[in-house]
């Protein structure tokens, strides 16, 4: 099977192109941009994900002879021509994976004739709105977790690939590893995991599948103790390990009650090393509710993989400037009601107080001013005459998420509803 990405689209995209090439604009120059109109409700900032997989995609973004087969009922026979020959030759720049946005943020400009761009519009909706939701929500969790590590686990929560991709937006807004396997194979995420209930059920006793998993694992594994009694558990785990135990894992009941009643029965048989780690369809609410339990670690599934209340960011992809008689790119904008837009090719960045603190996103059209002292840019290159100029390492953009959270003002932290963070400012 092909491993093309261009079918990873809506039909009307193709049918426009069809239109446009009778017509003779298809080859005008355009600029398109990617922005959310606004933030999903109650979110104070967002996070950009998913740039890696997009300039992944856009390579392999071809017409090959079993697509075009395809597309022969479906398509004129002009156009199928033209598509055999297509080739994305245009610039994209955008924010940097990792980044947090807010409203109106232009996270990519697109600029290429309308044939080369127009089709990339829905494989590249895909992806920055589940990746970014699932970032956005992850990026909520690990602050709330305050350093503990969280891990992801929400593969059989959600289709098989976009498990993978959950995974590697996981990883750059913060946690520490993932369940997936496939997601460490492509992506490098650090992988983790010991045992199900299912394998304390398949033994005799608890002990004797405490002593399994530690004579295969060796004595810094997770033992899952609430299977049937908790502190029974606990002694069982801690007599077949050793205080040496690495951690215990609780998946049910009060963890709050629990934590403590494990924290307290692990010292009292001297392991006091023994790290607690909690599941159980946790979100960033309980995460943050758990943070004076002595708990050091959590892992996150069901919550994570559906972007925690919004599995999408709403972001679009709209033409906003287009080549006209004169050869020039001329602002152009939809005015539908409630989908109104701001027509011509955006500049963006982001303004600080005297303290470092970031305080707005400002977000013009034309040429830009000056870089003032309190800004930096956002947009940077990705792609330059159709060549992929900004893919790097994911632990790049982990760090890069750490670091542009922690400019945020103080209320980022709040995890209740309320407005943006950051101001967005036109200028």
């Amino acid at each position: 099977m092909t491993r093309s990405t261009a079918l990873l689209t809506d039909h009307y995209e193709l049918s426009m192109l069809q239109a446009a090439l009778a017509a003779g604009t298809a080859s005008r120059r355009c600029v398109f941009e990617l922005f959310g109109r606004r933030l999903p409700e109650g979110r104070r900032y967002g996070v950009v994900a998913g740039t890696g997989r997009v300039l992944d995609a856009l390579e392999d973004f071809r017409f090959d002879e079993e697509v075009l087969a395809f597309l022969e009922p479906v398509l004129d026979a002009p156009t199928l021509e033209h598509l055999a020959g297509w080739r994305f030759t245009g610039d994209v720049h955008g924010y940097a994976e990792g980044e947090v946005y807010t409203a109106g943020s232009p996270l990519l400009v697109v600029e290429g004739t309308f044939a080369e761009a127009v089709v990339l519009e829905t494989l590249m909706l895909s992806i920055y709105n589940h990746d970014s939701a699932i970032a956005s929500a992850a990026s909520r969790m690990t602050m709330a977790a305050e350093g503990r590590p969280c891990i992801e686990m929400g593969a059989r929560r959600t289709h098989e690939e976009a498990a993978v991709a959950a995974a590697r937006a996981a990883y750059v807004a913060g946690f520490a590893s993932t369940s997936v396997l496939a997601a460490g194979l492509r992506y490098g995420v650090p992988t983790a995991g010991t045992s199900a209930h299912a394998f304390t059920l398949l033994h005799d006793t608890e002990r004797d599948a405490f002593t399994a998993q530690v004579r295969s694992l060796g004595t810094g594994t997770t033992l899952l103790v609430d299977t049937y009694d908790v502190a029974e558990a606990v002694r069982t785990a801690v007599e077949v390990a050793g205080t040496d135990l690495g951690a215990v894992r609780l998946d049910s009941g009060d963890l709050l009650v629990s934590a403590r009643a494990v924290r307290a029965q692990l010292d009292s048989l001297g392991a006091t090393r023994t790290r607690i780690t909690v599941t159980s369809d946790l979100d960033e609410h309980a995460i943050a509710a758990l943070a004076a339990a002595p708990v050091d670690g959590y892992g996150v599934g069901t919550q994570l993989v559906t972007g925690s209340g919004h599995p999408t960011c709403a972001l679009v992809y709209k033409l906003v400037a287009r080549e006209d008689a004169s050869g020039r790119l001329a602002p152009v904008a939809k005015r539908s009601t409630g989908k109104e837009m701001v027509g011509g090719r955006k500049w963006a960045r982001r303004r600080y107080d005297e303290h470092g603190t970031a305080v707005a996103e400002v977000i013009g059209t034309g040429e830009a001013p000056p870089l003032a002292a309190d800004e930096r840019d956002l947009l940077v290159p990705l792609v330059l005459g159709g060549e992929v100029v900004g893919r790097e390492p994911l632990d790049a953009a982990r760090d890069r998420h750490d670091r542009s959270r922690a400019e945020l003002p103080l209320d980022a932290r709040k995890l209740s509803r309320g407005e943006p963070v950051l101001a967005t400012v036109r200028v």
